[in-house]
């Protein structure tokens, strides 16, 4: 089993809020990873629209995402990309 991590800053304007927490769900959903994600202390699943927004990681927050499993490298790449795309948001 593979492990894969990064820190990341909330770059966009409204933050992990209910769609951009939708895209984070769908951009891991059909990898073989399980995916953590960690601000302030407080760890959930990266699988769940709800605990993600639980974190309320607004803009400039830092988040620490670990994924494990045989797309652990790819879900942590997915990840990155949509959290540095703004999440397609414009600003």
């Amino acid at each position: 089993m593979s492990e894969a991590s990064v820190e990341l800053e909330i770059k966009n304007l409204k933050g992990l809020h209910a769609r951009a927490a939708a895209a984070f769900v769908k951009c891991i959903a059909d990898l073989d990873a399980e995916v953590l994600v960690e601000k302030d202390g407080q760890e959930v699943d990266g699988s769940s629209i709800l605990g993600l927004m639980m974190l309320a990681a607004s803009k400039g927050s830092r988040i620490n995402v670990k994924a494990s499993g045989a797309d652990a490298e790819q879900a942590v790449k997915n990840i990155s990309d949509l959290v540095n795309s703004l999440f397609g948001e414009e600003q």
